[in-house]
């Protein structure tokens, strides 16, 4: 256990993180006078980190050495504050380690927002980039990465409505197994095969409360995700998606997602169900090509599979089609990196992205990391340079980024598409610019008011207790909708 000791209870979060970005081997821990009373833990010889907060400054000792900052701007406002904090911490951090972050101090999982922001206030690329760069540490390449999909998404989003729009999702929490990594609303299908009808029921009471009461909205986007969503047979799919397009005016709409996810759950007769039924783009989504990893992960198909499953997609007419990649999977180093690109250039999709593994407390791989050690898990700049490069490579621009916590090398996932395949939805999901409505177990739908405020109302995540209480389910989004 990696102690952090802060003498009061702010910035738990930032400290957290900052912390853990330099020693990621750590189970770090912050705790402040407030926990520890109320958990009733003992500080002992433990503490790594020692942070002493005040209105001037703040002292930090690690170890031995003693840092000492004074906060020298006019104004005491917290966000101020906060931010001179960080920088402060940062920099006492990578003198201690010896090392620079890519994306600095950054903590929150949006850095483009940073740079959307000041996009729309008219600043140049320089201003963008040296803020960046000067008041946040964030590299060179980071920064310039950041400020590339910013100026995609602002134009991208150009053409959806915010004030009398949304987007909807649609939510199925099975899978054929759960993964290593997954710490997602999810079931094993088998476990539930009798239940799925009922589940399809209430997710159409609750389309229908909400195709009602936004009725005068516009609707931009729809997205079917999970869990994975061909779990559903045929024609379970038929049946969800014909209500959803009998309830919900589609003539606006720009995308129409569905996670075909796992080629395990793919057939041609699902596949069809959903050309027919006009979905726009899927998504097929080996995480990686290695076999051995793909065994190690929990995923109970093949490489070759995925290739059949993806070139079927093809044959049945799906032109826009989307794969996910993980780097730091448990062993992978950069020649699996490699291999796993190159298969996937032989297939062409239309979008990938990719992603580096975030270590979830709820997932069976933080209870794999604790018997097998942290040190196989590698991300490094070069795979991730791999992975940019092929899908450079395809002809594909990056379009959308967003962090998580505890990402291996603490890098970002990256959305990489073809011109015409961006995903309208993925952008909106991450920028928080237009309302985005949920239904099913485990969502969360999130209200965008014109001021920027956002309230968020959640689904239960337990599929028994989200059949049994719908009609609550449903009072929660009245609620949130009616003023």
């Amino acid at each position: 256990m990696f102690v952090v000791k802060l003498n009061e209870a702010r910035f738990e979060y930032d400290v957290h993180s900052i912390v853990k970005a330099f020693y990621p081997e750590e189970n770090v821990r912050v705790l402040t006078p407030e926990t520890v009373e109320k958990k009733r833990t003992q500080l002992s010889e433990e503490v790594r980190i020692e942070i002493g907060l005040t209105p001037e400054g703040a002292v930090v000792f690690v170890g031995e050495k003693e840092y000492n900052w004074k906060y020298t701007a006019q104004t005491l406002e917290k966000k101020c504050y906060k931010d001179s904090f960080k920088r402060f911490l940062y920099r006492t951090l990578s003198a201690c380690t010896q090392k620079e972050l890519p994306w600095g101090n950054l903590t929150g999982i949006r850095p483009t927002k940073i740079a959307m922001g000041m996009l729309e206030e008219g600043k140049s690329d320089a201003e963008i980039l040296s803020f960046l760069k000067e008041s946040h540490y964030v590299s060179t390449e980071k920064a310039e990465l950041g400020l590339e999909i910013a100026k995609r998404e602002k134009k991208l989003l150009s053409t959806i409505h915010y004030q009398d729009g949304y987007s909807l999702y649609i939510g199925i929490p099975f899978c054929p197994t759960t993964c290593l990594y997954c710490s997602f609303t999810s079931y094993p299908i088998c476990a539930y095969k009798d239940r799925v009808e009922e589940y399809i029921d209430c997710l159409i009471q609750e389309m229908e409360f909400v195709a009602s009461a936004y009725r005068d909205k516009i609707l931009d986007s729809v997205y079917i995700g999970g869990g994975t969503p061909t779990t559903l047979e045929a024609k379970q799919l038929r049946r969800l998606i014909g209500k959803l397009k009998e309830l919900f005016d589609f003539s606006a709409v720009k995308e129409f997602t569905v996670e075909a996810g796992r080629a395990d759950s793919i057939t041609a007769e699902k596949l069809t169900a959903l050309y027919e039924m006009g979905v726009t783009r899927i998504s097929v989504n080996p995480q990686t090509m290695n076999q051995d990893t793909l065994k190690l992960i929990g995923r109970q198909h093949t490489v070759e599979q995925v290739e059949e499953a993806f070139s079927l997609a093809r044959k049945i007419g799906f032109t826009n089609i989307n794969m996910d990649l993980i780097l730091g999977l448990p062993g992978e180093g950069e020649a699996d990196v490699a291999h796993t690109v190159e298969r996937v250039k032989a297939l062409a999709p239309d979008s990938l992205t990719v992603h580096s593994l975030a270590i979830k407390r709820a997932s069976r791989m933080s209870r794999w990391i604790e018997e097998n050690g942290i040190s196989t898990l590698k991300n490094t700049d070069e795979t991730m340079r791999i992975a940019a490069e092929g899908a450079r490579t395809l002809g594909m621009k990056p379009y959308y980024l967003y962090r998580q916590k505890n990402m291996s090398g603490n890098f970002e996932n990256v959305g990489y598409a073809k011109e015409g395949c961006f995903g309208i939805y993925n952008i909106l999901i991450m920028e928080e610019k237009q309302t985005i409505v949920a239904c099913g177990a485990g969502t969360i739908t999130k209200r965008v008011y014109p001021d920027g405020r956002i309230e968020r109302c959640d689904n239960v995540k337990d599929v028994k207790l989200y059949i049994e209480k719908i009609d609550e389910m449903i009072e929660r989004k009245r609620r949130l909708f009616e003023d």
